[in-house]
């Protein structure tokens, strides 16, 4: 009976929650929709991402196929890959490596089992019930198939056309097919209609895509032609350093955090079942159905050059991790940089947003700018979090530690060239740990091209002279970042950016 009023007690704490953020505009959450192929790396994102499952609202978790994974029509029929690289490696083939349509549900039942635990320190978290309520098997036949609807499609479309408005993040972990089946469907029930250039803008208005690398060509065949408005953030080069072998893009102070050691203390190791089947280098667990997923083998670790429980991939992570409200308001604007990356707009196509050259951040490891550092350089702040996410899973609220709570006085300020401006900054922490400070410009994200110097930079209140050579138009992003001395340590941050008047 204790068991069933502590249930009933934490159901009615989440209703109470819930009503109070249903009545506040101000605090809904980002809608997001999850497609994956189910690749190994797709898997370890799947699991952390069911940790931050309290930041975002999950309205679909679709399953969809890949230029590496797909089902085959179970009749036989050969087919041979769009992508060169692909086409090259498996030739006409009836199937590649099918992980199945199960291993979603079976994770969210292992998150069943660490829930009563989570929402001890967020009862926002969605239940697992909820979750798998949300699945739904899309385009899985072949690489890029978009000829039918499926269940998942069809959930895609009824999203997109529901009557909430609000902005709705499709991460595409692996191909782009199912997205494109939905938008097709759409596109062929109203296009003869008097509606039709209402609903395309509506759905335009509203889909954002969060492309990790082009895994079909479907995005190219059809979105990019048939749904120009759509939004795209295109991850083409940053995700590469969660990917496989990104260890050897970390500079040697943050490769702490890829290592065994690291995630045998923090993650894998007495944090509960969904924890125990993060995969890893030399776990011994193999994934059924996919014979290219062989990175368990201690003997294939060792000819890679990698240790027992070294991390082994998340490229998909950076989609999720975009929605994360710690502060940094990369959902406000791409170009901002934050945990996902930092993306440039398009000088051919304006509504999409992409990495590369133009979005390089200054590595200070290497002295060099870098395409990936826009990635790599969240990556301590990340780990710590999720080791902290980890711990919520078995640990009580007064035994973990939770994050500082950072706000500034006003996110956007005007200023004159040779003007000083007051950066006034605030924190509290849940667990009244102690706060350090720290004022830094992020130079990339801004527009004046050089670095100023910031007076009181480890204080909550600081000082900036405005450069005399500053021209209207121009802007400079300041950052805070607040750090707790909890274990371990956790960090959240705020922005203001500067408009020179």
């Amino acid at each position: 009976m204790k068991q069933i009023g502590y249930y009933l007690l934490c159901g009615l704490f989440i209703l109470l929650c819930q009503t109070v953020e249903a009545q506040s505009p101000s605090h809904q959450k980002v809608r997001t929709i999850v497609t994956t192929d189910g690749e190994v790396d797709d898997m370890d994102s799947f699991i952390r991402m069911l940790l931050y499952t309290n930041e975002f609202k999950v309205e679909g978790l679709i399953y969809s196929s890949s230029m590496w994974h797909y089902k085959g029509d179970g009749k036989g029929a050969l087919f041979t890959s769009e992508m060169p690289m692909t086409a090259k490696m498996y030739g006409a083939i009836t199937d590649l490596r099918w992980v199945g349509t199960t291993w979603m549900q079976e994770m969210i039942d292992k998150y069943a089992k660490v829930y009563p635990n989570l929402i001890q320190h967020d009862p926002s978290y969605p239940t697992p019930e909820y979750l798998k309520s949300v699945i739904r098997v899309g385009n899985i036949d072949f690489e890029g198939e978009m000829a039918k609807d499926t269940e998942g499609s069809d959930f895609i479309k009824k999203i997109l056309l529901d009557n909430n408005d609000q902005p709705v993040y499709v991460q595409m972990w692996g191909g782009t097919n199912t997205l494109a089946r939905a938008l097709k469907s759409i596109e062929e029930e109203y296009k003869s209609k008097p509606e039709w250039q209402s609903v395309y803008k509506k759905v335009s208005a509203k889909t954002i895509l969060y492309i990790i690398l082009d895994q079909d060509a479907a995005y190219k065949k059809y979105v990019e032609k048939s749904w120009p408005d759509v939004k795209v953030i295109y991850n083409s080069r940053q995700f590469w350093c969660l990917g496989y072998g990104g260890v050897r893009i970390f500079p040697e102070p943050l490769k702490k955090y890829l290592s065994g050691e690291w995630f045998s203390k923090n993650i894998i190791s007495g944090h509960g079942s969904l924890l125990e089947t993060y995969y890893l280098w030399g776990d011994g667990r193999q994934i059924a159905g996919d014979k290219e997923h062989n990175q368990w083998n201690e003997e294939v670790m060792k000819k890679a050059n990698m240790s027992k429980f070294d991390f082994l991939s998340e490229g998909d992570s950076p989609s999720y991790f975009h929605l994360l409200d710690f502060g940094l308001g990369q959902i406000e604007n791409p170009s901002y940089g934050g945990l996902g990356g930092r993306f440039v707009q398009s000088p051919d196509v304006k509504s999409r947003w992409e990495d590369g050259k133009e979005s390089a951040d200054y590595n200070p490891f290497t002295q060099k700018q870098d395409a990936t550092y826009s990635q790599v350089r969240w990556f301590g702040v990340l780990q710590n979090d999720f080791a902290t996410r980890a711990e919520w899973c078995v640990k009580k609220y007064s035994e973990a530690n939770h994050a500082p709570r950072v706000s500034v006085e006003n996110n956007q300020i005007t200023a004159k060239a040779g003007e000083k401006i007051i950066l006034k900054g605030s924190a509290t922490d849940p667990d009244k740990n102690q706060l350090t400070y720290q004022w830094w410009q992020y130079a990339e994200a801004g527009t004046y091209p050089k670095t100023v110097d910031i007076q009181d930079k480890d204080k909550p209140v600081a000082m900036v002279s405005i450069p005399a050579d500053a021209v209207k138009g121009q802007t400079l992003h300041f950052i805070l970042e607040v750090t707790d001395n909890g274990t371990p340590q956790l960090t959240r941050f705020q922005r203001i950016v500067v408009q020179i008047n």
